[in-house]
């Protein structure tokens, strides 16, 4: 066997990159749980005896969270006066939960991947799925808080305006079903925005519906906003000015038969948002840094998801224009294109 060393010792460098990224992602959300970014945000250089008396943490554990956040970038350290700062740009990072940059959640959603290897070993040698409630908790939190920062930067500035007479049709007065809504988090945004419109969310997961209609409460929009148990093909209303599916139609077993639905719970001149992660055609589009962390999250938790329903169709996170397109059409849609993207997300809109 003819060894390429070069290329053995890149990959190698890299791995070893990676191993670094991984181990630390525990470390993020610990420093979450315990509050250690947010009291080092806006505080300037805090030696680890700082951070030990601010958090209440013992000094020891201090000292070694904080070398591994230096030694990640996550936190400068400076040597002259053995103190560490975060940085005004990784607390938008790590703190700011309304920054349009906010990411700690993902690092909760990284984590339940390793809580449910075991899970999805067995639906891969089995060829069985694994449904979204099967998962570890942290993933149904880690998903709204990584979500809602992107719905907080875009829906209403950019998303929703991109839609036909939407906007305007929101501010009078309209009905509006959030399908896979989770935690609520886009219902809340579009709720505090739209205040003389209704919103109902809709997920099949009891556990994420009761502590939506608890976030709708806190927020102070629950006089416009209900959340119910019911799942995509059996959602109870008609005549919805608006039905939303953000970052879900690809989980669904059978995004089609969803579809349908919607055709017929839409108003005869309503709208169909659909939010779908961002993705080129081909494979060869999706080789790269978006791509990679969507591919990544599509075979630990969205296919297993769609693999567990009926139909089984198994669309995966990165299932691209063509095949979105494919589906509204097979639902009897006869208008859908791409009102707009984020290097993030592709958001269409879906018209009978």
């Amino acid at each position: 066997m003819a060894v390429d060393e070069a290329k053995l010792n890149d990959l190698v460098g890299r791995i070893v990159g990676e191993f670094g990224a991984i181990a630390s992602a525990p470390l993020v959300v610990l420093g979450d749980r315990l509050g250690i970014f947010r009291k080092m945000a806006g505080a300037g250089a805090m030696s680890a005896d700082d951070v030990s008396e601010a958090t209440g943490i013992r000094l020891r554990y201090a000292q070694e969270w904080l070398n591994a956040m230096a030694a990640s970038g996550y936190v400068e350290y400076d040597a002259a006066g053995d103190s560490y700062r975060l940085s005004d740009e990784a607390a938008l990072v790590f703190v700011d939960e309304n920054s349009p940059a906010y990411l700690a959640g993902g690092f909760e959603v990284l984590s339940s991947f390793f809580h449910d290897l075991d899970k999805v070993q067995h639906a891969f040698t089995t060829g069985t799925g694994l449904g979204w409630h099967q998962h570890h908790p942290m993933l149904f939190s880690g998903t709204e808080r990584f979500f809602r920062a992107g719905y907080n930067a875009h829906l209403v500035p950019e998303w929703i305006p991109a839609l036909e007479g939407v906007d305007a049709r929101l501010r009078a007065g309209a009905r509006v079903a959030d399908v896979g809504c989770g935690f609520g988090a886009s219902t809340i945004v579009m709720a505090n925005a739209y205040p003389k419109s209704q919103f109902t969310g809709f997920d099949y997961h009891p556990q994420s519906i009761e502590t939506a209609n608890r976030k709708a409460r806190e927020a102070g929009v629950a006089d416009r906003v209900t959340f119910r148990t019911a799942g995509a093909k059996d959602y109870p209303g008609e005549d919805y000015d608006l039905i939303a599916f953000f970052d879900c139609l690809h989980d669904m077993g059978d995004p089609v038969g969803a579809g349908r639905h919607v055709r017929e719970t839409l108003a005869p001149d309503g709208a169909w948002l659909i939010v779908e992660p961002f993705a080129g055609d081909t494979v060869t589009e999706n080789l790269n840094p978006v791509g990679r962390v969507y591919y990544a999250a599509s075979t630990m938790v969205c296919t297993p998801c769609s693999l567990s329903q009926e139909v089984g169709l198994g669309l995966g996170a990165q299932a691209g224009e063509r095949r979105l397109r494919k589906v509204a059409e097979e639902a009897g849609f006869s208008h859908f294109r791409r009102a707009t993207q984020t290097p993030f997300n592709l958001i269409f809109e879906a018209r009978a």
